[in-house]
C-alpha cells in the first residue's frame, strides 16, 4: 500500500494500477520529509518521476482539491535531455489528471513560439531542459517569482553535460523560500557542492544498494568468433523476441551500418544518433512506442534519458568504455519492477576486457555461445504452440472460412500452410561458427610453462611453477622448436603489410602478438608462425574467418629466394680502418 498522499493523486495511482510503491517513492512520502529540501540518490528506472510528483503535491495544492486558475508556475522540473523532459511531462500529466493542473514544456529543438504561448496562458508546472528554460527566462517569457518547488532530475548528468551555468541562472531567479528537490544517481563532490549552495537543511535519502548489480536485470556474455558479431546480434534478437530491444554501438557509423543490416534481414528497426534532427528523433521514438519498430540501434549520447515501453532486452554490440557506462546502458531495461535482459557481445580479442569490466561492475554474467539456428527454430515452435490465438474461441465468420478451407484439403495441409506463413514473417536466423570456448583458451594458457627471457623453463617448487618474467616472445620459442607455420591468402598483390596483418591475425585467431613469430610476405600469400601452445585454438577460430573470403590454413616452412622476412633488411656496417702501428 502507498503511504498517505493527496486524494486526487491516490485516485490516479489506483487507476494506473500502482499497488505498491518503489523504495524511492516510499522514502519521499515519510512524515519527516514534509516541506523539506531533499537530496535523493536512486537508480535509473526506480520511479523517480512519480516519487517527486508525490513529494511536492501538498506544497503546490496547499490543502486544496484542485489547482486555481494558472498564472506564474508553481513548480519547475529541469531535466538534462529532451527525451527525459518529455517523459516527465507524460508521467505528471496522468498523475495530476484529477487536480486540473496545467503542465507546460520548454524543450530544446521544439517549437519555441508554442511554448511561449503556453507560458503566457499560464501553467502550474513547467518541465524543460536547461538551455531552453534559460532562453525563455532571458526573454521574460518564464516568470519564476511565484515558484514553490524546483526539481533537478538526474543532476549528475546535467553537470556532466556542462549545464552548471544554466542551473545557477535558473535557481538564482527563483525565490529563496522555495523547496529544492535534487535527484541524482550518484552524489559526487560536484553534486554535494550544488546541494550546499541551493538547498537548506536538506534531508539525505539513499535508496541505492551498494556493490550490487540491478536485481531485475539478468546479464549474459556471448562469445563470438572473428567476423560473427553481427550474426550473433541477429540470433540474440530472434531467440529472445523482446517487444522492444535497444542495441548500443560505439560510433555513428556503427549505428548506421548495423541498423541497415537489420533492416535488410527483415527487422523493423530505427537508428538514434547525434546527427538526427529533433523531428527525426521524435518520429523514431514514436514508432517504437507504437510498435511499428521493434529494435532501436543507438549511441550512448543519443540514448541518454531514453525510456521505452516494454524494453526487455539491451544488447552491447560494442563493449562499454567503463563500469558507469555499462550500468547506465543496462539500466534502460529492468525499470519500475519489470525484469530485463542485458547481453554483451564479446569477440575473442575482447574477452579479458569484458571479464574485467563485469568484475569491476560487480556483475555476475552467464557466459555462452550465441544461440544457434536450431535453438531459434525450436523456440519459434514453442511460441507458436503457446500462441493465445490457438486457445481463444473462434468467431463465427472465422469458422465459416475454416470450413471452406477444409473442403478439398486435409487438416495437416492447412496446419503446414499456417506454419509456413508464420515462419515467413520472421527474419531468418544466422548459421554461426562455434567459437573457441573461453575456458579452453584459459586452460591452454595456464598449461603453458613459464619461461625466463632466454627461453628456459623456470624451476618448480611444491609442484607449481615459480613466478617469473612473462612468457617469451615468439623468436625464443622458435629457437626451441615450438612454432607451427600457417598461410593466409593475402600477399603483395593486395599490399600486404605486417603492420595491419598482425592485428588481423590476432582478431581472426583470438591470439596476441606475442604468439606470432616470423611473417614472410609473397606475391599472393603470406606465411607466418604461431606458437605451438596456441595452434589448437587458433586453428578453430581461423575456420570462421575463412567464411569472409580470408583463408587461413596450415602450411610448410617457406623456401626459395622470395622467402626473406617481411621486415626491413639489416644495415651492413663497414668495419673501421685499422690504425697504423706507429699511431
Amino acid at each position: 500500500m502507498f503511504p498517505p498522499t493527496h486524494p486526487a493523486l491516490a485516485r490516479a495511482l489506483e487507476e494506473r494500477g500502482y499497488a505498491e510503491p518503489t523504495p524511492v517513492q516510499a522514502a519521499v512520502l515519510q512524515p519527516e520529509t514534509a516541506g523539506r529540501d531533499l537530496l535523493v540518490s536512486a537508480q535509473t528506472g526506480s520511479g523517480k518521476t512519480v516519487a517527486y510528483g508525490l513529494a511536492f503535491a501538498e506544497t503546490l495544492l496547499d490543502g486544496a482539491d484542485r489547482f486555481p486558475r494558472a498564472a506564474a508556475p508553481l513548480a519547475l522540473i529541469v531535466a538534462p535531455t529532451r527525451e527525459l523532459a518529455m517523459q516527465v511531462q507524460r508521467e505528471l500529466a496522468w498523475l495530476y489528471a484529477h487536480t486540473g493542473a496545467r503542465i507546460a514544456s520548454c524543450i530544446g529543438g521544439m517549437d519555441g513560439r508554442r511554448e511561449a504561448e503556453a507560458l503566457s496562458a499560464g501553467a502550474h508546472i513547467v518541465v524543460g531542459t536547461p538551455g531552453r528554460l534559460c532562453d525563455h527566462l532571458r526573454r521574460t517569457r518564464l516568470d519564476l517569482s511565484a515558484l514553490r518547488v524546483a526539481v533537478l532530475d538526474e543532476a549528475d548528468e546535467m553537470l556532466d553535460l556542462g549545464f552548471k551555468e544554466e542551473l545557477d541562472t535558473l535557481l538564482a531567479a527563483a525565490p529563496k523560500e522555495r523547496r529544492t528537490l535534487l535527484f541524482s544517481a550518484t552524489i559526487a563532490r560536484e553534486i554535494a557542492a550544488l546541494a550546499r549552495t541551493y538547498q537548506h537543511d536538506a534531508l539525505r535519502i539513499d535508496t541505492l544498494v551498494r556493490n550490487q548489480p540491478h536485481a531485475d536485470i539478468e546479464y549474459r556474455a556471448i562469445r563470438t568468433a572473428f567476423g560473427e558479431s553481427e550474426h550473433a546480434i541477429v540470433n540474440v534478437l530472434r531467440f529472445f523476441e523482446s517487444p522492444t530491444a535497444l542495441v548500443f554501438c560505439a560510433t555513428r557509423e556503427g549505428v548506421k551500418h548495423l541498423q541497415s543490416s537489420l533492416m535488410e534481414r527483415g527487422f523493423s528497426s530505427v537508428a538514434l544518433s547525434g546527427e538526427l534532427t529533433q523531428n527525426e528523433r521524435t518520429r523514431a521514438l514514436q514508432s517504437l512506442r507504437d510498435g511499428a519498430a521493434r529494435v532501436c540501434v543507438a549511441t550512448d549520447v543519443a540514448a541518454r534519458g531514453l525510456d521505452l515501453p516494454d524494453l526487455g532486452l539491451v544488447i552491447h554490440a560494442d563493449l562499454p568504455n567503463d563500469r558507469a557506462n555499462l550500468l547506465h546502458r543496462s539500466g534502460r531495461t529492468g525499470r519500475a519492477g519489470r525484469k530485463g535482459l542485458c547481453v554483451l557481445i564479446v569477440p575473442h580479442s575482447r574477452a579479458r576486457r569484458a571479464e574485467t569490466l563485469l568484475s569491476t561492475a560487480g556483475v555476475n554474467a552467464t557466459w555462452s555461445a550465441p544461440p544457434s539456428a536450431e535453438e531459434i527454430r525450436a523456440r519459434d515452435a514453442e511460441r507458436l504452440l503457446a500462441d493465445p490465438l490457438l486457445s481463444e474461441t473462434p468467431a463465427e465468420e472465422d469458422l465459416v472460412l475454416a470450413r471452406q478451407l477444409l473442403q478439398g484439403r486435409t487438416a495437416e495441409e492447412i496446419a503446414a500452410a499456417l506454419i509456413h506463413l508464420h515462419r515467413s514473417r520472421l527474419p531468418a536466423p544466422e548459421e554461426i561458427a562455434a567459437p573457441v570456448p573461453y575456458e579452453q583458451r584459459a586452460r591452454d594458457r595456464a598449461a603453458t610453462p613459464a619461461r625466463d627471457p632466454r627461453g628456459r623453463k623456470l624451476r618448480e617448487q611444491d609442484g607449481a611453477p615459480k613466478e617469473g618474467p612473462k612468457p617469451p616472445r615468439a623468436p625464443f620459442a622458435r629457437e626451441h622448436g615450438g612454432m607451427q607455420w600457417f598461410s593466409i591468402n593475402i600477399g603483395r598483390s593486395k599490399k600486404a603489410d605486417p603492420k595491419w596483418l598482425v592485428p588481423l591475425l590476432c582478431r581472426a585467431g583470438g591470439i596476441t602478438k606475442r604468439e606470432i613469430g616470423t611473417i614472410r610476405v609473397f606475391d599472393h600469400e603470406t606465411k607466418f608462425e604461431i606458437l605451438n601452445e596456441a595452434v589448437a585454438s587458433f586453428t578453430t577460430a581461423a575456420q570462421a574467418a575463412s567464411q569472409d573470403g580470408v583463408v587461413i590454413a596450415t602450411s610448410s616452412a617457406p623456401s626459395g629466394k622470395f622467402a626473406a622476412p617481411a621486415g626491413p633488411r639489416p644495415i651492413k656496417r663497414k668495419s673501421a680502418p685499422r690504425r697504423p702501428a706507429n699511431g
